[in-house]
């Protein structure tokens, strides 16, 4: 049986893109949630981890894919890059064995830990995104369920690897806020456009 992240990546990689399509032309040095990141370096990452995700799924190691990706990927053209980047990912996820194991970065593990990790990259920068260009920051609340569960399993191995920011206090019985609490993101914070960037 596919694992319920793996059939949920391929609309959470379309929901992504609409708001890459949606970023306004002088919103991409604007800041994000991510506080390294401007819009434009956002995408960038997300496309990145697509232009590596179908070496992944298909069982080639760090090694067979080398460098080739390193670097501003996205060029003049961050949507174009996100739309050729997702048109190879997606494919590639819907088409995935989930009996897979492949080669990350830690170690080898089963495909359904991929994709764990990648709707997790997915929903919660979508939110950044939409946070960071002026959108529509709702998500889909079947990726948030599973993301949250997924966070919530591993966010002590987050903090041990320094990917994401320490937890934040959370009250909130929205499953989304906790989700992005948990990931040291507070949704009732907003951000002061930084114009000329």
């Amino acid at each position: 049986m596919r694992s319920s992240a793996l059939l949920l990546i391929p609309d959470a990689i379309d929901r992504f893109g609409s708001r890459v399509r949606a970023v306004l032309g002088d919103r991409w040095n604007d800041p994000t949630p991510c506080t390294e990141w401007a819009v434009r370096d956002l995408v960038n990452h997300m496309v990145f981890e697509h232009l590596w995700a179908p070496h992944v799924v298909a069982g080639e190691t760090l090694e067979q894919v080398g460098d080739r990706y390193d670097g501003d990927v996205v060029g003049s053209d961050p949507v174009g890059a996100w739309e050729r980047a997702a048109s190879r990912s997606r494919p590639a996820w819907a088409g995935a064995d989930p009996s897979a194991t492949v080669h990350l970065s830690f170690a080898d593990a089963p495909l359904s830990m991929y994709a764990d990790q990648m709707l997790l990259d997915l929903t919660v920068h979508q939110w950044d995104l939409a946070r960071g260009s002026g959108q529509d920051e709702s998500l889909d609340p079947e990726a948030v369920e599973l993301a949250l569960a997924y966070a919530r399993d591993n966010v002590d191995r987050f903090a041990g690897v320094g990917i994401v920011d320490p937890p934040i206090p959370c009250t909130s019985d929205d499953p989304t806020v906790q989700l992005l609490a948990l990931l040291g993101r507070d949704a009732s914070i907003g951000f002061t456009r930084v114009h000329g960037a």
